[in-house]
């Protein structure tokens, strides 16, 4: 609920929308129900209070509901295509592979580089993170800056994060795999651009 970079705005953005979408439905739905037991019927043919019922159940029961889910269904899908990763030029690439109980990373622009544990990243630009895993399937997942990837043996899925500004933020792994995952974590540290230069051209992270 911190979004520190694009992809974890959009995704802040849709969870208070889906929010706001299922609580019109509940409160919808309450003020329904606690007028149906407030209201007695009033005195009717059975012909007209049948066609009353097929009214409130197809408008109101049906109609609101499936609006509004379509609705978020669309906002959703629309947003999902955002978070791909697209071709761009500034785009940086790291690889991710996870293991039982680490991460190590590579970099494509420092290569034979690997760290353990902390993922370097310029700020400021795209990265795109090659996520595998040498043994188990781990989730990789830097709450303040993208969602969550599953890291699965022989397969290799890309995640695009950013991030604003320098800076440490906390990543974790998010998936039970064995005892000790939740001390699974990781950093990602995100330099400016002389920081960034540096870390490539070999210096201390």
């Amino acid at each position: 609920m911190h979004p520190a970079g694009p992809a974890a705005a959009t995704i802040a953005t849709l969870w208070w929308v889906m929010l706001i979408g299922a609580s019109a439905i509940f409160l919808f739905v309450m003020v329904l129900l606690v007028l149906a037991f407030r209201r007695a019927p009033a005195p009717q043919a059975p012909a007209a209070e049948q066609r009353q019922e097929r009214i409130w159940i197809a408008a109101l029961g049906l109609g609101f509901p499936l609006a509004v889910l379509s609705s978020l269904l669309a906002y959703g899908l629309v947003v999902g295509e955002r978070l791909l990763p697209r071709p761009a030029s500034d785009v940086v690439t790291v690889r991710a592979e996870g293991r039982q109980w680490a991460w190590s990373f590579s970099y494509a622009d420092a290569p034979g580089r690997i760290t353990g544990d902390v993922l370097h990243v310029p700020a400021g630009r795209p990265v795109d993170v090659q996520i595998t895993s040498a043994d188990v399937i781990h989730s990789f997942w830097v709450p303040r800056l993208a969602g969550k990837l599953d890291a699965i043996p022989g397969h290799v899925n890309v995640l695009r994060i950013e991030a604003w500004a320098p800076g440490d933020y906390a990543g974790v792994n998010a998936e039970y795999n064995g005892p000790g995952y939740r001390g699974h974590v990781f950093t990602v540290r995100a330099h400016d651009e002389a920081g960034w230069g540096r870390f490539l051209a070999g210096g201390a992270p």
